[in-house]
């Protein structure tokens, strides 16, 4: 099996430096985590450039950086082999310029219930209309996430090796 390439991708005015990004570079220290700056436009050419060659990707985006990540996966379907999106800010683009809707990627959203920067219901139902797989999780937090992300199975989720492995 090809080795599996994994990236998260922080929020507008983040930085892989924060909270999330911090959490992954101390325990997925092989994870791509990237600082993005500028309008979506040059964001989106950091990340094809840092991300350039590389398949089998796990795409991890938090707010913008899930916007970013769902962009990357709607131009690279073949090259992403999931994505785990954190109240992805999805209501930002223009999606009706990919032609290939709905994707069939393994999609897994969490978004909080009272989130007041990114509303849940119409980021629910732009991600159905892009994700013919989606795994979609409205949790008891804020935009954040700080109270469920440390409780998730990153593990599970990341597909780290020997995590939930049948013997």
């Amino acid at each position: 099996m090809k080795d599996i390439a994994r990236a998260f991708i922080h929020g507008l005015d983040s930085s892989s430096r924060g909270t999330k990004g911090s959490y992954f570079r101390a325990r997925y220290p092989g994870m791509f985590t990237e600082d993005y700056s500028g309008p979506l436009e040059e964001r989106m050419a950091q990340l094809e450039k840092g991300l350039s060659g590389t398949g089998n990707l796990i795409l991890v985006g938090s707010s913008y950086g899930g916007l970013m990540a769902a962009i990357f996966a709607c131009g690279n379907e073949t090259r992403v082999r999931r994505l785990i999106l954190l109240a992805p800010a999805l209501g930002h683009a223009d999606f009706t310029t990919f032609s290939r809707l709905p994707l069939q990627i393994p999609v897994t959203l969490y978004h909080g219930r009272f989130d007041v920067v990114v509303p849940p219901e119409p980021t629910r139902r732009i991600a159905a209309h892009l994700f013919g797989n989606l795994d979609h999780h409205l949790v008891e937090d804020d935009h954040n996430l700080h109270r469920i992300f440390p409780t998730l199975d990153w593990d599970a989720l990341l597909e780290i090796p020997g995590k939930d492995l049948l013997v």
